[in-house]
């Protein structure tokens, strides 16, 4: 029997046997709640992943739930549990060109007629149904913290993975064909992405000057070959390393634009993070880094969205 988890290696962690009982002592870890599995194997040797069946408590995700272990300190944002701001309005639109994908367009209620500001979500269903996105920027214009805006939930086209690892390809259709296809919208757009969506964010707007006023990137996979070799399988990684060497570096006519970078404190790349916004930082731009106390998942994005999106939002509209 063994606990399965996304913290720092090694993330199989095999319990004790003692007599009838199986236990694991686990030094609390530098985050206020655990997600977890549990990896069960037979006396033939089968192993079965489940969720732990003396735990309620779980956390939806894109490839299943999980048990979750809330410590005392942890605390639900209020904003999740708000039920009176009224919900904006829903769209479908096909955005085309050399790579196909069908946007959700949210506006907020009652914005008036015209170009509003734009927020560029990639994995964007995906922020909606595990990260409660909409419902926070409900929140935002109801309570006036933002003006009213429209949100494009962007899925990644085909592999994910081929997609958001610094394909040069890709920021081209996101730049020259779709963003044509989502005006008209003032002043220039916001980027939000997490893990490798947050990478590809950074490398559009490295490799098309411009596009962006800012970017809100979470847990960013920043990965080096000297400090990764464990990603050494990841596809592409060559293609994110050499990227990642160039931002190191401060290769290219880039525009320095605001930026805020969340990473969770019990995950396995927040050196890489801090690497990565110190370095943003010493070559002019308006970089920071917020430290969350979680790991590398949707409720850990979730709850480091407000309030520095919304001061990132302003910031890049001012």
């Amino acid at each position: 029997m063994s606990l399965l988890h996304e913290l720092v290696r090694p993330r199989q962690v095999p319990f004790e046997r003692r007599g009838d009982r199986f236990e694991l002592e686990l030094e609390r870890p530098p985050a206020n709640r655990l997600e977890y599995l549990l990896e069960l194997e037979s006396r033939k040797g089968e192993t079965q992943v489940v969720h732990d069946p003396a735990n309620p408590v779980q956390a939806e995700g894109p490839f299943g739930a999980k048990s979750v272990l809330e410590f005392p300190e942890y605390r639900r944002p209020d904003w999740v549990d708000d039920a009176e701001s009224p919900a904006g309005a829903l769209e479908q639109l096909d955005l085309g060109g050399r790579q196909a994908v069908q946007a959700i367009v949210w506006t907020a209620a009652e914005a008036p007629a015209g170009p509003l500001p734009l927020l560029l979500v990639h994995d964007g269903p995906e922020y909606a149904e595990f990260s409660s996105l909409l419902r926070l920027l409900d929140h935002l214009v109801a309570f006036g913290e933002l003006p009213p805006f429209r949100a494009a939930l962007l899925p990644p086209p085909g592999d994910r993975n081929e997609s958001y690892s610094a394909s040069v390809r890709y920021a081209r259709v996101l730049v020259e064909d779709w963003l044509a296809q989502l005006e008209p919208f003032s002043g220039r757009p916001v980027g939000v992405g997490a893990s490798l969506g947050a990478l590809s964010l950074l490398h559009a707007h490295w490799t098309h000057p411009g596009t962006f006023g800012g970017l809100f990137l979470q847990s960013g996979s920043f990965f080096r070959r000297r400090l990764d070799s464990q990603e050494a399988r990841t596809p592409r990684f060559a293609r994110i390393t050499r990227f990642v060497s160039r931002v190191f570096g401060g290769r290219g006519e880039v525009e320095r634009i605001p930026v805020t970078l969340t990473c969770g404190t019990a995950e396995e790349n927040l050196g890489n993070n801090r690497a990565v916004a110190s370095a943003l930082a010493r070559q002019g731009w308006e970089a920071r880094l917020v430290e969350h106390p979680d790991a590398h998942n949707w409720v850990s994005w979730r709850d480091s969205l407000h309030p520095h999106l919304t001061e990132l939002f302003l910031q890049a509209a001012a």
